[in-house]
C-alpha cells in the first residue's frame, strides 16, 4: 500500500486539486440555469449553464499543460463570476423565511448581525447575507484549488535544475564565508590595539616610619596661686 502510495503520489495530489473544482463545476449547473432562466427559455438557459462549465473545464486543461498568460485566469475568473452570481441567487430562492431552520440561524446569528449594521426585524437583509454565505464561497474555493493545482508541479528536478541550485549554495556560503572573515579581522584588530596600550603600574603609598612622626607636646596653663580660693571667696559673699 506503501509503495503504490509512493508510486501514485502526485498523481493523488493532483486528483485532491481537482475534485472540489469538479464538484463546484456540477452544482454550478444547476444554479446558474435558475438565473440563466430569468432572461433566456429553460432550454438555452440549461445550454449555457453547460457551457460556462465546459469553458471552465478547458480553463483547467490550459492550466495543466502548462499554458503561460493571463488567458488562463481572465477565462476561469469569468466563470467564477459567473457561478458567485448564479449560486447566489439560487440560494436566495430557496430560502423559506418561514421554516424552522431560518428562524433558528436568525436566532444564531443575531448578535453578529447587530454588530454589522444589519437590521435583525428584516428578513429580506437576513435571506441576502443567508445567500451570500451559501452560494459565493463554493466558488472561492474551486478558485483557490485552481491557484493550487497550477502552481504545483510533480515533476522530479532535472540534473540542470539540481546543478543550478548547488551554484547558487556555494555563492551564498562563499559571501557568508568572506563576511565572516572579514569580522575576525575587525575582531583582531580591535584585540591588538588593546594589547598595545600601556600598562598600569601599581602606586604603593609607603607609610611615614615611626620616628618621622613628630607628637608636640601641648604644655597645661600654669594655675596662680589662691586664684581658686579667691573665686571661692566671691561666691560667699
Amino acid at each position: 500500500m506503501t509503495s503504490w502510495f509512493n508510486k501514485n503520489q502526485n498523481l493523488i495530489i493532483k486528483l485532491a486539486f481537482l475534485i472540489p473544482i469538479i464538484s463546484v463545476a456540477a452544482i454550478s449547473i444547476s444554479h446558474v440555469v435558475s438565473w440563466y432562466d430569468l432572461a433566456n427559455p429553460i432550454s438555452w438557459a440549461i445550454y449555457l449553464s453547460i457551457a460556462v462549465e465546459i469553458a471552465a473545464m478547458s480553463a483547467i486543461a490550459a492550466a495543466s499543460v502548462k499554458v503561460k498568460g493571463f488567458s488562463v485566469w481572465f477565462v476561469f475568473l469569468i466563470v467564477t463570476f459567473i457561478q458567485f452570481i448564479g449560486n447566489i441567487y439560487f440560494s436566495y430562492t430557496e430560502i423559506d423565511e418561514t421554516s424552522r431552520f431560518f428562524k433558528q440561524w436568525v436566532e444564531l446569528t443575531e448578535p453578529v448581525m447587530d454588530s454589522l449594521g444589519v437590521d435583525i426585524t428584516n428578513v429580506i437583509s437576513q435571506k441576502r447575507v443567508l445567500a451570500l454565505l451559501e452560494g459565493g464561497l463554493l466558488p472561492l474555493i474551486s478558485l483557490t484549488c485552481l491557484h493550487f493545482f497550477i502552481q504545483y508541479d510533480g515533476k522530479p528536478k532535472g540534473i540542470e535544475e539540481l546543478v543550478e541550485e548547488i551554484k547558487d549554495l556555494k555563492e551564498e556560503l562563499a559571501e557568508e564565508t568572506e563576511e565572516l572573515q572579514e569580522e575576525v579581522e575587525e575582531a583582531n584588530e580591535s584585540l591588538a590595539e588593546l594589547e598595545e596600550t600601556p600598562e598600569i603600574t601599581e602606586i604603593e603609598i609607603a607609610p611615614k616610619k615611626p620616628e618621622d612622626i613628630v607628637v608636640k607636646s601641648v604644655a597645661k596653663p600654669a594655675r596662680r596661686p589662691g586664684a581658686l580660693s579667691a573665686k571661692m571667696k566671691r561666691f560667699g559673699k
